[in-house]
């Protein structure tokens, strides 16, 4: 009988590291030598049951019965109970686990791993806190027997519940605390916690991030044999191919699933994989009546199975079809009076964008903006429980539908006071929220440095003319943990008001603002002065990115080049037919509200990285441009100190940034100027803490990829925007001569990522940059034009704008507030 003890334990080790596979073949090895041994036979059924032979697992648990005594009765409750989980069988589930832990009381060990069971089917019912409360519970036992195993099981099941209640850097926390101890003592845990992550990271909506955690748990399934857990992650992919719009993906990930989970019997989570599949048939605009039919039937189903949230959603797809279809009181009769107490946040952003898209076909304008609002309050709520900017800056599916109804209502009302209310509600939002230090613990502050030594080493690699492919791979595996570590940083979960139409309007003075705003393909302005407003109705948004794609590749084709004769008249003569397009789509409409004012300019998508300076209308005119009004106003209400504390910094393998810098020195006096050697990464930053103006003379890098490592490139290595964040008091004002480095990337909601976003976001009022690449020879007498203008008293738009004539094409804009 010690062989078969023996065997049993060996089967327990290989289980609980998520190797059901070798776990089963132990048993079996047992069970030849002990037949009747009611352990050995209740393990056994776990492991079908995790391989996917719930059938034979509950055959075991049959025989088990039959031989089972008062010591073992608890064991085989507990594993019935797992069963039942594992097919979708929840209330006769929590019946046999209810029954199972006050027998269990004298065998710790099956008791933490019950609670821990009981606790996952909790979760799953949308109760998080006796959910919680069986893991504190769970985690103490194992804390108590010395079981990290177990121990990080109990924290991933917390974190689990974290992401269930929205806390989303809470949840991340706690599945790296937990991947740590799989890593080393159950790493068939880890694709587990990778679809955790996934969902965690969905829910933020990362989802090209998502993905990658998918597939690295979906290649790791098949040697795992763990088919529950692999059937979860297929209908996870499918949610994270719906969310980022790849319907065909969606729709074919959720079929599998679907087939996975049928095959183990669980028609609960199988009915959940064809609720996905059905909103991807919804999203593609086919067959709605077909979908309606079908999500109406899969919402009764659900609710019969006891999943209110997923029959909820499900009901919300055939209300929403309904109203694609014009049959609106079919529609009401599918949208609940109200959310029920376990629907979840995205459930009640669907509600609300189900009874907006009701009130456009009612032509009910104040229930869309009801709705809508109350839709984005939750998001904004969400967004000021993350300390991440890569995760404030992420805006879901649901809440771009939202914005898009209310900014769709507002236009259609015409009345500039909504429009401009509905374009702050929804633009620039992570601006509203106080800035959040990334982290600083060991880990994440080692990471930074070899990260920051890879790059340099990288860069010089690339002007020898030898890429150094692997230096390059570890970079970008460090940022992908530097960003990682970020995520998991919490907010204070408050937020600053939005600006008042009021309180715009009486800040302007004699200044213009024109607001762009998007809809349907098509490109509005919102015009607003002190005394009047007006809303005006543009062109084609794709018609305008063209024309700037185009612009961009020209004015890079020609900065800084000595190109034949010919070709050079063939790309200015292609310059100005770009900058006169831009100029007939986004300022001839609104040329009689200009007049000869300064103007600010909120962009929206790719007008961001308009060249503003360079239309004909604006040249030698003061022009700002902020990420929305708001943002602007808040600048405006710290005017701008006079340059006190002055820092110059001259980059590395640029011909001219020490003469640049020197001649600035020279136009300002005393100041700190960093060249050569001396202008390291640490003594900028130091520098650059709480000064008032900064200059850059230093290659740029504009990170399209992963725009929290835009960066200039300095002696030892590169600054980056992450760096910037640290920051303690951001400087109140920089200039970045050289590159592109003005350039950002606009996620949806107008949100901007980039080494010039990153100043603004940290608190700096002005950063003047440019948005294509810069002759740097020519720059060095603007700039030095600039400054003086500054040392004058004039605001530092108004100083660009006279620089800049002295030089043409020069593609510098003047960012914030001014």
């Amino acid at each position: 009988m010690t062989r078969a003890r023996d065997l049993h334990q060996r089967g327990l080790n290989a289980l609980n590291r998520g190797r059901p596979l070798l776990g089963a073949r132990a048993f079996r090895a047992g069970l030849r030598i002990a037949p009747d041994d009611v352990r050995l036979l209740n393990s056994l059924a776990a492991a079908e049951a995790a391989l996917g032979n719930t059938g034979q697992g509950f055959a075991l648990l049959d025989r088990a019965d039959q031989l089972a005594t008062p010591e073992t009765a608890g064991l085989l409750r507990q594993q019935r109970g797992l069963l039942l989980i594992l097919v979708g069988r929840m209330d006769e589930a929590l019946v046999c686990l209810d029954q199972a832990i006050p027998l269990l009381r004298r065998d710790p060990l099956v008791l933490a791993r019950t609670l821990l069971n009981r606790a996952m089917l909790h979760q799953i019912a949308g109760r998080v806190r006796p959910a919680l409360a069986d893991l504190e519970r769970c985690e103490r036992l194992g804390r108590e027997l010395g079981l990290d195993r177990l121990v990080a099981k109990a924290v991933h099941g917390r974190g689990s519940c974290e992401l269930l209640a929205g806390n989303i850097p809470a949840a991340l926390r706690d599945f790296d605390r937990a991947r740590v101890v799989y890593e080393s003592h159950a790493d068939g845990m880890l694709p587990v916690v990778a679809v955790e992550r996934a969902r965690a990271l969905l829910a933020a909506g990362l989802h090209s991030d998502a993905a990658t955690e998918l597939d690295y748990a979906l290649a790791r399934f098949p040697r795992t044999r763990m088919d529950q857990e692999h059937a979860e992650a297929l209908l996870t992919r499918a949610q994270v191919a719906l969310a980022a719009g790849d319907l065909t993906a969606a729709k074919t990930w959720a079929s599998r699933a679907e087939s996975r989970f049928r095959r183990r019997g669980n028609e609960t989570w199988a009915a959940v994989a064809a609720v996905t599949k059905v909103r991807a048939e919804f999203k593609s605009g086919k067959r709605l009546g077909v979908v309606a039919a079908h999500a109406a039937e899969l919402a009764g189903r659900l609710t019969d199975l006891g999943l209110q949230n997923d029959a909820e959603a499900a009901e919300l797809v055939a209300a929403r079809a309904c109203l694609a279809r014009g049959d609106i009181g079919k529609a009401r009769g599918h949208i609940r009076a109200r959310s029920g107490p376990k629907s979840l946040p995205e459930t009640r952003l669907m509600r609300r964008l189900a009874l907006a898209e009701l009130g456009a076909a009612t032509g009910d304008r104040r229930a869309i903006f009801a709705n809508a609002r109350a839709g984005l309050d939750l998001l904004r709520d969400h967004r000021s429980r993350v300390g991440s900017l890569d995760l404030r800056t992420t805006t879901t599916s649901l809440g771009r539908e939202l914005a898009r109804a209310g900014l769709a209502a507002a236009l259609d009302h015409g009345s500039p006071a909504v429009v401009f209310g509905w374009l702050e509600r929804s633009r620039a939002q992570a601006f509203r929220f106080q800035p959040a230090r990334p982290p600083d613990d060991d880990d994440t502050v080692e990471a930074v440095a070899e990260l920051r030594q890879l790059a340099h080493q990288v860069r010089t690699a690339e002007l020898a003319g030898k890429p150094d492919a692997d230096a390059r791979r570890r970079c970008a595996q460090l940022e992908r943990v530097i960003r990682a570590r970020g995520w998991q940083a919490e907010g204070t979960g408050e937020h600053f008001a939005d600006a008042t139409f009021g309180q715009v309007r009486a800040a302007l003075g004699d200044a213009t603002m024109v607001s762009y705003a998007s809809a349907d393909g098509r490109l509005w302005a919102l015009v607003i002065t002190s005394a009047r407003a007006r809303l005006v109705r543009l062109g084609s948004l794709a018609t305008v990115s063209e024309s700037l794609a185009k612009l961009h590749s020209d004015l890079d084709a020609s900065c800084g080049r000595q190109l034949p004769a010919a070709l050079d008249r063939v790309i200015k003569a292609s310059i100005q037919r770009r900058l006169e397009a831009l100029t007939r789509e986004l300022v001839e409409p609104v040329r009689p509200m200009l007049g000869d004012s300064d103007v600010v300019i909120i962009p929206t998508g790719a007008l961001s990285a308009v060249p503003w300076g360079l239309l004909p209308d604006m040249t030698g005119r003061p022009v700002t441009v902020s990420p929305s009004a708001s943002t602007w106003l808040a600048g405006r209400g710290t005017e701008l100190s006079a340059p006190s504390r002055w820092l110059f910094v001259a980059g590395p393998d640029l011909a001219h940034a020490d003469d640049e810098v020197l001649q600035l020195a020279k136009v300002y006096g005393e100041g700190a100027v960093l060249l050569g050697p001396d202008a390291t990464v640490a003594s900028t930053l130091q520098a650059l803490d709480g000064c008032t103006t900064a200059h850059f003379a230093a290659h740029g890098h504009h990170e399209r990829e992963n725009v929290l490592f835009s960066r200039l490139d300095l002696s030892d290595g590169p600054l980056m925007a992450y760096d910037i964040h640290q920051l303690q008091s951001a400087p109140a004002h920089v200039v970045l001569s050289s590159c592109d480095v003005g350039q950002t990337v606009v996620r949806n909601g107008d949100e901007i990522l980039g080494f010039t976003a990153a100043l603004l976001y940290s608190g700096t009022k002005t950063v003047v940059s440019s948005v294509a690449s810069v002759d740097d020879d020519a720059a060095v007498d603007v700039m030095a034009a600039y400054h003086r203008g500054l040392l004058q008293g004039r605001r530092p738009a108004h100083a660009l704008a006279d620089a800049t004539l002295i030089q043409p094409l020069m593609p510098f804009v003047c960012f914030g507030s001014s």
